[in-house]
């Protein structure tokens, strides 16, 4: 009642309003300074926690002040400058050391013992600047109310602080404004209802008017720094959300497409999916889409033009979607889109829209191309109870439709886990194979067409598996490319082809087909050598086959380690030439010792005009560049009739002999093989080798 009965009879009540106001206005700024100071480190942090003891400090004292102004001791008042200053250089370091140690970097103490200094800081602050206030009269101190005024200012102080940074509740940052606000004003007025003035002197007082005139001029200046701190406040709370919207949309969108990206894909889809377990009467569909021709796209026309084509695609999926449709890039050349639906004509509509979108030529600068893709659909929860489940059906679906040249739309079905299933058991047991024996290699002979004698031998790769039986390679080889085992039986290939060779006494060549990962060795070239030495095989004797797209994969590099290889004496063959995009080109870059025309066109040469046009065109090729031909798939005695005619060097296939194990060349030697007499049998099963088919 005291402390209230003092605010009332003994200060200018308008006075006291300006200095609630700019205490409230400094708390609220000092809060957020100090809120901001807790999020950052370092150098920054040390910024943010000096405009908050300045902030702080300087709202304190003005607060101080004009209540000071506002008290009428009924003598003339005087202020000693120095202390005045020393005052507000105390509220200022006070508070920063307090909020210093509150900002939780110490584990130590914790954060309410920091705003018990702030409360300290306070205290000593106003009785500072007690020191520097001179009136004409006797001053006397009541000591209880004293100490009431330091246990406010200390504990509503720290009770401030301790919400500042706990947070226990949703408005505890309001609640901590109000506590330190009270602290601030509780002591003040609370010390001020502890003095009782005597006057000595039969003056009035100091002019109000002029006592008014300051307090308004330092409230001024206060809410100035207030103000000054609450720009920097606002400045940078302005930067950090630009710089973690911009984040954010790094974060959630491709950098290239502007796309959503893998993560933004995952999150609408448990979207998608916790909506549609709720009870909404929806089905969700996952269709995911890989681009079928953008390696050729890079391959031709560089990675700029690659992603050109992701951008121009982009921008086509972007335009065809509506309403409950979602598209993204997952990454690479695959895209990915989310569909709800109700009506499985709806989601018709959008994968025939995506169809005709993907399939429209792309129009690079100069260069137009018809890139196509595959695509492939999953939908909850016919398909898959979860996303993980989802994506991986629709991804095999969308494997299905790659390797199905009829379609290229393709809902998932049960019988593709199977596969899937199967698929991975041959991995596995793919990379025990060599180890378990279960690799072996056939040979089938290579004859000259002019004479009929015998030129050399292709090594084919089989498995035998124990439970399967003979695995084709077809089958085999692409799998042992995606799970990197083609290195290791790709080298036992090599190495057992040379060896047996080696113990033949024709001295024929032996020829073995290399797969395009295996350019990926480093020391492709220092393997072929240390397996020559090895086996003791020639260099002349052995040839190594590759496909036109081995080289294109990477040009510079393929050539460069075709050069190592020939450098030691083996000869190259390029194989199944005539399927690839780059052949004319290929074959300038670099002079290949044997050119291996594809059976395609051998398969066609007897009813096509064209197949034999193509024979004659690629014969005439190999002529004018001194590089011997060789003719895959000779399969009657009509087809090597018409290559003696057309002047081939070389054939190969299942009228001039079968591929046949090792065991059965050596008792009879290469001439017990199967001749140009020898008739094939009706079936003509599909060549198995070590390469992959293109």
């Amino acid at each position: 009642m005291r402390v209230i009965s003092c605010i009332a009879t003994e200060h200018n009540l308008w006075l006291v309003l300006l200095a609630a106001l700019m205490c409230v206005t400094g708390c609220w700024v000092t809060i957020r300074l100090f809120d901001r100071a807790r999020k950052t480190a370092g150098l920054q942090m040390k910024g943010w926690l000096f405009l908050t003891a300045v902030a702080a400090g300087s709202s304190i004292w003005c607060t101080h002040f004009i209540a000071m102004l506002a008290y009428r001791p009924g003598a003339p008042i005087t202020f000693d400058p120095v202390l005045t200053m020393v005052s507000l250089v105390i509220a200022i370091a006070g508070t920063g050391v307090g909020f210093a140690l509150a900002s939780g970097k110490s584990r130590r103490l914790a954060p309410e013992w920091g705003g018990g200094v702030v409360g300290l800081a306070i205290s000593a602050m106003h009785y500072t600047g007690m020191m520097a206030y001179h009136v004409t009269g006797i001053v006397e101190w009541d000591a209880p109310y004293v100490v009431a005024s330091l246990v406010i200012s200390v504990v509503f102080s720290a009770v401030a602080v301790g919400h500042a940074v706990r947070r226990p509740y949703r408005w505890s940052q309001y609640l901590a404004i109000g506590l330190l606000v009270l602290a601030i004003v509780g002591l003040h007025f609370t010390a001020m209802a502890a003095v009782a003035v005597t006057p000595l002197s039969f003056t009035t007082g100091t002019n109000p008017d002029i006592l008014a005139a300051m307090a308004v001029a330092v409230a001024v200046v206060g809410l100035i720094v207030a103000a000054t701190g609450f720009a920097s406040y606002l400045i940078d709370e302005r930067g950090r959300l630009e710089s973690f919207e911009r984040l954010q949309h790094l974060a959630l969108n491709d950098a290239l497409t502007g796309l959503p990206n893998r993560v933004s894909f995952n999150d609408r889809l448990d979207h998608e999916i916790d909506r549609a377990r709720e009870g909404e009467e929806t089905m969700t569909a996952v269709i995911v889409i890989d681009l079928d021709r953008f390696k050729e796209i890079n391959d031709l026309r560089g990675h700029a033009a690659g992603d050109q084509a992701l951008k121009i695609v982009a921008r086509r999926l972007t335009k065809l979607t509506g309403d409950g449709e979602f598209v993204a890039r997952l990454g690479g050349d695959e895209f990915a889109a989310i569909k709800r639906f109700k009506d499985q004509k709806d989601l018709l509509g959008l994968v025939s829209r995506l169809e005709k979108s993907l399939f429209q030529p792309l129009l690079l600068d100069d260069f137009e191309i018809a890139a196509g893709a595959s695509i492939g659909v999953a939908v909850y929860p016919r398909d898959g109870a979860d996303r993980e489940r989802l994506v991986s059906n629709a991804d095999l679906a969308m494997y299905r439709a790659k390797n199905d040249v009829s379609r290229a739309v393709c809902f998932y079905e049960s019988a593709m886990d199977e596969t899937a299933r199967a698929r991975r058991a041959l991995a596995t047991d793919l990379r025990q194979a060599i180890e378990r024996g279960e690799l072996s290699l056939h040979y089938q002979v290579q004859t000259s067409v002019p004479t009929g004698t015998t030129c050399g031998y292709e090594a084919l790769l089989r498995w035998t598996h124990p439970v399967h039986g003979m695995i084709p390679p077809a089958e085999f080889i692409p799998i042992a490319e995606e799970n990197g085992s083609i290195m290791a039986i790709g080298e036992w290939v090599l190495r057992t082809a040379c060896r047996q060779a080696a113990s033949w006494d024709n001295g024929h060549k032996i020829a073995v087909n290399l797969s395009p990962v295996q350019f990926a060795h480093a020391d492709l070239a220092k393997l072929v050598h240390q397996i020559l030495v090895e086996t003791g095989l020639s260099p002349k004797r052995l040839e190594l086959e590759l496909t036109e797209s081995t080289i294109v994969a990477d040009k510079v590099r393929t050539l460069h380690v075709l050069r190592q290889i020939k450098a030691l004496g083996v000869t190259i063959a390029i194989d199944d030439f005539g399927t690839g995009y780059s052949s004319l080109d290929t074959l300038r870059s670099f002079p290949f010792d044997k050119i291996k025309l594809d059976r395609s066109f051998m398969a066609d040469v007897e009813r096509s005009p064209q197949a034999k046009a193509i024979i004659r065109a690629v014969l005439t090729l190999g002529r004018s560049l001194d590089i011997p031909v060789l003719a895959e798939g000779v399969e009657t005695h009509v087809q090597l009739t018409i290559l003696q005619v057309e002047g081939c060097n070389e054939a190969q296939g299942y009228f001039l002999g079968r591929p046949k194990p090792i065991d059965q060349i050596l008792p009879t030697g290469p001439a017990g093989l199967q001749g140009p007499n020898d008739r094939p049998v009706a079936d003509q099963p599909a060549r198995m080798r070590l390469s992959r088919q293109p």
